[in-house]
């Protein structure tokens, strides 16, 4: 009994020092973060903007490798086919992550079972604007033209279950009004036709809409978040303004393979939110129209899975389907 004893406690103490090692020499070698998107977008932004000082933290080279397609799958499945050894990690979107498997019958991952979070590292606020032409200047006006006109009203996405059309159900659903959706195969053409008030509204990330709101040719009515967001305090949210309760982001975060090991997923998490919190870091990240997290790896699962349960309500409830 006693050798046995012995030998379980000699186990422990070796894989306890095995993870130190790991720990200590990780990392040794290029680190991968794969972006499920095109270059230039907002999560390749942000990719590219952690990149870029986890490099100079770690003195490896950090690249950022695009792998666009099918809302996002196909970079999910390239972190899966990777080694869960911290060395690939890919951007976690809400699209791929939140909405992907309310999506799609047969989605060829598991967002929960498949990745291990790392932390979620900013949310995108959306921004409700509207064309001059529409009366209402406020969410609780604008919610009683609608009940007024019920599908007389058209708001603009960049295609049918991305963020932009996902936040114009859920104001339908919390606010028990009927806005017509209207897709567009791309936020360009989506903003184009509201300039042009072929649509009433358009729920937008600040960045894109941002110059036509400062010129006039857009209204904000309000911003999506919890709170005022510090680049727009003059803006109201849609829950102090007419619906209360009402959230919604797209969000940008950080997954590594399944069965990566703990003692690198808390090192990476621990260096990148310290990352977050730098200040020149802080200001570019807000200067695109984020707001910088940096949770756990605990509480950015959590997150997902709520964003899993609160989308696919969404999305069975208003019956979409994808392009």
């Amino acid at each position: 009994m006693k050798i046995l004893l012995k030998l379980c406690l000699a186990l422990c103490a070796t894989a306890f020092s095995l993870g130190a090692l790991a720990q200590s020499s990780f990392p040794n070698k290029t680190i991968r973060i794969i972006v499920p998107f095109p270059p230039g977008g907002g999560n390749d932004v942000i990719a590219r903007v952690i990149a870029q000082k986890l490099g100079e933290k770690y003195n490896q080279q950090v690249v950022v490798d695009n792998r666009a397609g099918a809302n996002g799958i196909v970079g999910l499945q390239a972190l899966m086919q990777s080694a869960p050894d911290g060395y690939t990690v890919a951007v976690a979107a809400a699209g791929p992550m939140a909405v992907n498997p309310s999506l799609y019958d047969k989605l060829p991952y598991d967002p929960i079972k498949d990745f291990t979070p790392i932390t979620n590292l900013v949310n995108f606020p959306l921004l409700l604007v509207t064309h001059p032409s529409v009366p209402a200047k406020t969410t609780e006006q604008l919610v009683a033209l609608a009940k007024a006109k019920p599908k007389q009203l058209f708001f603009a996405s960049p295609g049918n279950g991305n963020s932009g059309h996902l936040a114009g159900e859920l104001l339908n659903n919390m606010a028990k009004v009927q806005i017509v959706h209207v897709p567009y195969k791309g936020q360009g053409p989506a903003i184009s036709d509201l300039l042009a008030g072929q649509v009433q509204m358009l729920y937008s990330s600040i960045p894109s809409v941002l110059p036509q709101v400062r010129n006039g040719q857009l209204n904000a009515i309000a911003v999506g978040s919890a709170r005022r967001i510090p680049s727009l305090p003059d803006i109201p949210t849609i829950s102090e303004s007419g619906v209360p309760g009402y959230e919604a982001y797209s969000w940008v975060g950080l997954v590594a393979p399944a069965k990566t090991p703990r003692d690198i997923i808390q090192k990476l998490n621990a260096d990148i939110t310290e990352i977050l919190r730098q200040k020149d870091v802080a200001e570019k990240l807000v200067g695109q129209g984020a707001l910088p997290v940096g949770d756990t790896p605990e509480q950015f699962g959590q997150y997902i899975k709520t964003e899993i349960e609160k989308w696919g309500a969404v999305v069975r409830s208003a019956h979409i389907k994808i392009d």
